[in-house]
């Protein structure tokens, strides 16, 4: 409780101003509204008892010290009756600021605002026309049909808005009780698990709780008008309903200075001085981003590639167009004999299997005794535009097959692919298996899609008109900026990654936090026109890669044609990469696949270190078939690390071990030292 007797000033303004109330109030079912609720009349002195006699002019009494008189008790407030001053500490904050250091931040708050304005004004400056995102005029477009459904039928709107009213008025009536003291629970539970409502006035207050409470009905009453509405095809629905999250995010009351508690309270304890921050780095990070604000999410000079970061120490053994190829050093006295590809995917840098000491899937991989080759993607320009997916392969993959066997002398490997880095290896392996190339001997999958039948929430960016407008911005630059499918990734996680970082970074002041996975996830690739047209339109929008109708080089790609051991990891709660779609697309291949589902997502379920910090757990259980609801029912859950299964999968395969080889060994001369060059490329 703050003492409100701190802010005498203010109170006794408001209250010279009021009338005395009636004598009585009116019943909670015909109260006002808040502002306009009875105030309680101030207490009247008692009149003073009669004197036993007058004193005399000019005597002692006359001049006699007189006891100070108590004030009045304050009278209870009727049944029913509403105070609003007994929730002035959910608005009022705990000491009055320096209103005169308040006006002179509010001052350069207003500068720094200015600058955060020019910057956006920059590009009109310079002469570039400004156009809406084409995720905007989307939005538009789709939640357009969703209102043409509801207000077009008179009776559907009547429904729909009544539905609202109700329950709008169920959750003023609520908190109106609560306001007269009356000890009730909310019409709408509080949900622990949004950390956006973690403060305790979004409990404690019933005018706080309110707007929480019409916030989550309103965006439930519109999520609910998505859902019911007849005659939406799947996209267009789960575009829809994107949408309403996107919406729903950005107008959260957590977002806005006057609705949020903690932030009123950071403002006028700081006197505005968190705003002068946050307004100072707006205005760099609009800068930075050319005219649009580009979030900053990580403090990343803590984090230096080859240092503290990406130093599982190697050399780049090749160097093409396309690719580094990096040989990582032995750590062990003898190694496998197969030696490890990983292909990663090129939407993103390699690294990620690599962060640090403790979370590095290479380092760890090394240490097992594997030769580990891993394919560093150029972050490719205006050079590249017309690379596609068979240059991938070709100057890609089989490259880094043909020179890991200049430098081990070894023809078979086995070989990993991640994400869309997954996706190409399964082609390339289709493809192999077609021209009689059987150098891959085994294959390992991290949370890939071959089947693009139910793609995950990246479907609502990949419909025919959304491809379009990709395609057109990669007409002119020959690429696709980072920064595009960077902010794609954001938007699927708007709340934690987007308005999170506005809330912290441009309200409170506060800059984020080093932390080496968001410097990873803000060090964007960009993709070449011809490799990413082709991705799209033949495996998210018609699913020709799942269905056999997809060709590479002139050769027909059936991945039921692959019939070497396969490992395909899943994560349970992967929004890129379903587990489900990943199950489906397993049950594409025709030899023995052990599919392993780890816990958590993309990210997280691959990156589970084994050892003592291992988080998380992961099912194993039969082939891949039937539904995969009945496989997870089945499937054995283990607590840790899946590494530890899948090592032991390597090894059973091809046990046999020779010396350790360094980089190069002998044949191939070591270009520079890991990372390489190509990670280093920034957007």
């Amino acid at each position: 409780m703050v003492d409100t007797a701190a802010h005498k000033p203010a109170r006794k303004t408001g209250r010279a101003r009021s009338k005395p109330a009636a004598a009585k109030s009116a019943p909670p079912a015909e109260a006002a509204p808040v502002q306009s609720a009875p105030v309680h009349p101030p207490a009247k002195a008692a009149a003073p008892k009669p004197a036993a006699r007058t004193p005399a002019a000019g005597s002692a009494e006359k001049y006699a010290a007189k006891p100070t008189a108590k004030p009045a008790p304050k009278p209870a407030p009727e049944a029913g009756a509403l105070d609003p001053a007994a929730h002035m500490h959910d608005i009022v904050p705990p000491a009055v600021p320096d209103f005169e250091k308040m006006a002179v931040n509010a001052r350069k708050a207003m500068e720094f605002g200015g600058k955060a304005m020019a910057a956006v004004m920059q590009p009109l400056q310079k002469g570039e026309t400004p156009s809406l995102p084409d995720e905007v005029t989307d939005a538009v477009r789709t939640l357009g049909k969703v209102a043409e459904y509801w207000m077009t039928d008179p009776r559907r709107a009547i429904q729909a808005q009544t539905a609202l009213n109700t329950k709008f008025v169920e959750i003023w009536g609520n908190a109106f009780r609560r306001m007269t003291g009356e000890n009730i629970g909310p019409v709408i539970p509080y949900d622990p698990r949004d950390k956006r409502f973690a403060d305790p006035q979004w409990k404690e207050s019933p005018i706080f709780d309110f707007l929480r409470q019409a916030y989550t009905m309103t965006v439930d009453w519109a999520s609910e008008l998505v859902a019911r509405q007849e005659g939406l095809d799947d996209i267009t629905r789960a575009k829809a309903a994107f949408y309403v999250r996107q919406i729903a995010a950005a107008l959260s009351p957590t977002n806005f200075i006057g609705t949020n508690p903690e932030l009123l309270r950071t403002t006028f304890r700081e006197e505005g001085e968190n705003l002068v921050r946050g307004l100072k780095m707006l205005a760099e990070d609009i800068e930075a981003g050319g005219g649009s604000l580009k979030v900053r999410q990580v403090d990343s000079s803590k984090f230096q590639l080859g240092v503290n970061m990406a130093a599982t120490p190697g050399k780049v053994v090749f160097r093409n167009d396309l690719i580094e190829l990096i040989q990582y050093a032995p750590t062990t006295p003898q190694v496998y004999r197969r030696p490890l590809l990983i292909v990663p995917p090129w939407i993103n840098k390699f690294y990620i299997l690599d962060l640090n000491e403790e979370k590095s899937f290479i380092r760890w991989a090394v240490a097992q005794g594997l030769t580990v080759f891993v394919v560093s993607w150029v972050n490719p320009d205006e050079r590249h535009a017309d690379k596609g997916f068979e240059a991938y392969m070709r100057e890609g993959l089989f490259e880094a097959l043909n020179n890991i066997e200049q430098s081990t002398g070894e023809r078979k490997v086995t070989a990993i692919g991640y994400c869309v880095g997954g996706t190409l290896l399964a082609t390339s392996l289709a493809y192999m298996a077609a021209t009689g190339d059987d150098r891959i001997d085994s294959a390992t999958f991290f949370t890939t899609l071959v089947d693009f039948t139910d793609p995950g929430d990246l479907k609502v960016f990949t419909d025919a008109e959304m491809v379009k407008a990709v395609e057109a911005q990669m007409k002119d630059k020959g690429y696709l900026d980072g920064s595009k499918m960077a902010n794609a990734f954001n938007m699927l996680r708007p709340n934690d990654l987007i308005w999170s970082y506005v809330v912290n970074n441009y309200m409170k002041g506060q800059p984020p936090m080093a932390f080496d996975l968001l410097t990873w996830n803000s060090d964007a690739t960009r993709m070449t026109r011809a490799n990413h047209s082709f991705y799209l339109r033949e495996c998210y929008m018609t699913n020709n890669i799942g269905k056999g109708k997809m060709s590479v080089a002139g050769v027909k790609i059936d991945l039921g044609a692959i019939r070497i051991p396969v490992y395909d990891l899943a994560a349970k709660e992967d929004h890129i990469a379903p587990a489900r779609a990943a199950f489906n697309g397993a049950k594409l291949f025709s030899g023995p696949v052990r599919y392993v589902m780890a816990g958590s997502g993309h990210i997280a379920g691959v990156v589970n270190p084994a050892g003592e910090k291992m988080k998380y757990q992961y099912w194993t259980g039969e082939k891949p078939q039937g539904k995969f609801e009945d496989w997870v029912k089945a499937a054995k859950e283990t607590p840790g690390s899946w590494w530890p299964d899948w090592i032991e999968w390597i090894r059973a395969q091809a046990p046999e071990m020779v010396p350790a080889r360094e980089p190069g060994g002998g044949k191939l001369k070591p270009i520079v030292d890991a990372p390489g060059d190509y990670v280093r490329v920034k957007c």
